[in-house]
C-alpha cells in the first residue's frame, strides 16, 4: 500500500495528513539507502504536501 494520501475529490488533502504520510514514509526507510523509486515517491509526497499547505494558506487569507 502506498503512503500517498488520496484526494478522490480532487481537493488537496489536509497538510497534517500529507505531513504524516511523509513521516511514515521516511520512518519506514530509516537506515536504508533510498532507491530511485523511493526518491520519486518522496518527491510526489512533497508535492502533495506543498499543494496542501498552499491551499490552507489561501483559505486563511
Amino acid at each position: 500500500m502506498s503512503p500517498t494520501p488520496s484526494a478522490p475529490t480532487g481537493a488537496p488533502v489536509p497538510a497534517s495528513e500529507a505531513n504524516e504520510s511523509i513521516r511514515r514514509f521516511v520512518r519506514a526507510r530509516r537506515g536504508v539507502a533510498w532507491s530511485a523509486q523511493d526518491m520519486a515517491e518522496y518527491a510526489v509526497l512533497l508535492e502533495i504536501w506543498t499543494l496542501a499547505v498552499r491551499s490552507e494558506v489561501v483559505e486563511a487569507a
